[in-house]
Parts: structure tokens; C-alpha cells; sequence
């Protein structure tokens, strides 16, 4: 499968240098100036010797003041099941998504409590990541140019549509050639900014045509108790709050998808089982914090 996929890009999009993968002049051409400029730093900053300063800075840096933000909330549950992931695939976390920081909580618990050998991307939405300058700044200074590749499907652009396509063919290479590829995706595709701690939004096929490609390790994973307000969160971890609770499930059996047809319905019920599975840790998380709060309930009766 990887010689199927590793053909076809060849034939639709040339390589740079390094061998990897870069647009064609078409799928550039409907970026504007500002995207341009940012794809290509961010591109640059994902190869070779950048990308591994980069990871030096998420594993030493970055990681380090996410603890230091986070260190009285934390909960982790299941971190075992990302340690014993097969080290020569590369792995995909596919979680929930209710805030800007999900992700970057996870990396740090990864780099802090397993010895995998990782280099992240978090694939993103193009819109303010790579068609604003601040957004070049907050890709550097929150995921050290992690968020990697960028997706434009915006539905008032649908001509940058044609860009995704080369994102997705990228997004596969990583999962497929380099085995210390870890890639956080939210099948959910945007933030959950209406629903309940528990609700999850439908899941899109995109990640199930990514996952039929490459093959690679899948842990879902259920994150809960972060907000989307960056000095509240960080003031919490003193003054008492909401207690941050981070589950991995076991690695997911996908074989019996493989075998089906390529095509989307396919990919679909990838994504959709994939979330079932986040599900399932949502409902643990559910019964755990069911369980602590019963004490404290029976005292006020």
C-alpha cells in the first residue's frame, strides 16, 4: 500500500530535495501572497534539521511551561497504551475537540511521560494559522510550527479546496514513510463550542481516507476540563480549576476496515468507528467523575 500511495503522489505532484512532497503549480497558485509565505516557512520548518530544533523547543520548552500551567489539574489515564504503540509506525491521536488546547496539553504529557520517539503535526485549518502573520506567530510560539499540513475548506473559498488536495496527500506521507511521525487529528474537524462535555459532533471521512492509506498506530483519545481562555486556564491551576483529565485508549483494530473497497463510505465508517471509540473514554471520564462526586453529594442531603 505505501508503494500504491508513494506512486500515485509521484505522479501528480513533484519533490522537492529532501524527497518529499510539494505542491504543484496549480494547487499554489489559488493561495494568496500571505498563505504562500506562510506554507513555505512552515514547510521548511517541518523538514530535516528545522524540524528537529523544532522538536528539541516542544520537547524542552514548550512542554515545560504546559506543566508548569497545568500541573495541579492534571489527570492522566491509559499513557500506557501510547508507550506500547509499535515504534517503527508512525502513530495518529484522534481525540475530541472542545478547545484551542487540547492538543497541546497531550504533546506534553507525551513528551513527559513516554520515551516514543515523536515528531508531531497537528494538521489545521488554514484560515488566521496561514493567512495571517499573528497566526505564524501563535503556530511558532504554541506548537513550535507544528500545525502542519493546512487545510482551506472553507465554504466561502472553495477554489482553495484545490490546495487540500496536496495537504492530503502529505498528511498520508507523514503517516506512512517516517515511523516517528505522531499526528494529533479531531475527526470532529472543528471545536465543539455548543455541546455538553460529553457530546461529540459527527465525525468527518477525511481522517478514515488518511488512516485506509498509511496503516499507521490509532489511540483515540478523550481530553475534558480545558477552556478556550488562555489566562483563566492558566490561573485555574492555583485557584482550584476545573480539574484536566486526559484518557488513551488501547490501540485501535482497523483490519477488519481494510478490507472493504477504498472509497468514502468507507473512510466514513472509519471516522465514525474511530468515534465511537473516543466515546467510549468520554463515558469512563463520565462514571469516574459520577463516582467523585457522590460523597460530596450524599453530604448535602
Amino acid at each position: 500500500m505505501a508503494d500504491l500511495v508513494k506512486k500515485e503522489d509521484e505522479s501528480i505532484a513533484p519533490r522537492d530535495k529532501f524527497g518529499v512532497l510539494v505542491p504543484t503549480g496549480d494547487e499554489v497558485s489559488v493561495l494568496s501572497t500571505t498563505e504562500r509565505m506562510a506554507f513555505r516557512l512552515t514547510h521548511r520548518m517541518n523538514l530535516g534539521r528545522w524540524k528537529r530544533l523544532m522538536t528539541f523547543c516542544q520537547r524542552h520548552i514548550g512542554s515545560l511551561w504546559i506543566f508548569i500551567a497545568t500541573y495541579n489539574l492534571m489527570n492522566v489515564f491509559g499513557i500506557e497504551n501510547v508507550e506500547n504503540t509499535d515504534s517503527n509506525k508512525p502513530l495518529i491521536l484522534v481525540a475530541n475537540h472542545r478547545s484551542f488546547f487540547d492538543m497541546y496539553t497531550v504533546s506534553s504529557v507525551l513528551f513527559r511521560r513516554t520515551k516514543r520517539p515523536m515528531e508531531l503535526y497537528f494538521p489545521v485549518r488554514g484560515k488566521f494559522f496561514y493567512d495571517n502573520p499573528v497566526g505564524w506567530f501563535v503556530n511558532f510560539v504554541m506548537g513550535w510550527m507544528s500545525m502542519y499540513p493546512p487545510f482551506f475548506r472553507e465554504d466561502g473559498e472553495v477554489r482553495k479546496r484545490e490546495f487540500d488536495k496536496y495537504s492530503m496527500r502529505r498528511l498520508i506521507e507523514l503517516c506512512t514513510a517516517r515511523r516517528q511521525s505522531v499526528i494529533g487529528f479531531h475527526p470532529e474537524g472543528k471545536r465543539n463550542l455548543t455541546g455538553g462535555t460529553y457530546d461529540l459532533l459527527p465525525a468527518q471521512p477525511g481522517i478514515g481516507k488518511v488512516i485506509y492509506a498509511a496503516r499507521p498506530n490509532v489511540v483515540p483519545v478523550f481530553i475534558a476540563g480545558l477552556g478556550n481562555d488562555l489566562p483563566k486556564q492558566i490561573l485555574g491551576n492555583w485557584a482550584g480549576g476545573e480539574k484536566v483529565r486526559i484518557w488513551f485508549g488501547e490501540p485501535i483494530d482497523l483490519t477488519a476496515f481494510y478490507a472493504k473497497g477504498d472509497r468514502l463510505r468507507t473512510h466514513k465508517e472509519i471516522a465514525d468507528f474511530l468515534m465511537s471509540k473516543i466515546a467510549e473514554l468520554g463515558a469512563k471520564d463520565r462514571e469516574r467523575s459520577t463516582a467523585l462526586a457522590e460523597p460530596n453529594l450524599s453530604l448535602t442531603r
